[in-house]
């Protein structure tokens, strides 16, 4: 009897992700990503009860540069993903990529309680989950 193969989230997640303030103007968020050679940040929460953010490549291009704004006058909160979908990191990755392909998700902070602790992202789902699961089988 074949058992199944379980890659959780945690196995897979990226660890090294890039926090900003929502308050931060774009310009310092295209700084903080070329510098972290990155294409997301999490957004800091401002207070224990309020939520995490995301802020992406793909958030700055359509809102900033298709519209012609300057990234020096538009803050990171005007244009970021508040609330995120988040997943724990004991999730198996086949239920997280079922939920990545529903809500068409590009990125998601991990979460363990209430502190993010990683990101994951499609690539990493694929790649480095499916790559587990046939080590493992």
């Amino acid at each position: 009897m074949n058992e199944r193969v379980i890659v959780r989230v945690c196995d897979v997640m990226k660890t090294n992700f890039v926090t900003i303030d929502g308050i931060a103007t774009i310009s310092d968020a295209l700084d903080k990503m070329k510098a972290n050679k990155t294409s997301v940040l999490v957004v800091n929460k401002r207070h224990p009860d309020d939520e995490y953010g995301l802020v992406t490549a793909g958030d700055i291009a359509r809102h900033v540069l298709a519209s012609d704004k300057a990234p020096e006058r538009v803050n990171v909160y005007e244009i970021m993903t508040k609330p995120v979908i988040s997943v724990h990191p004991d999730m198996d990755i086949r239920y997280c990529s079922r939920l990545f392909a529903k809500y068409d998700l590009v990125r998601a902070p991990v979460l363990n309680g209430r502190e993010v602790i990683g990101t994951i992202s499609p690539n990493a789902l694929v790649l480095d989950g499916l790559s587990k699961i046939n080590q493992r089988s």
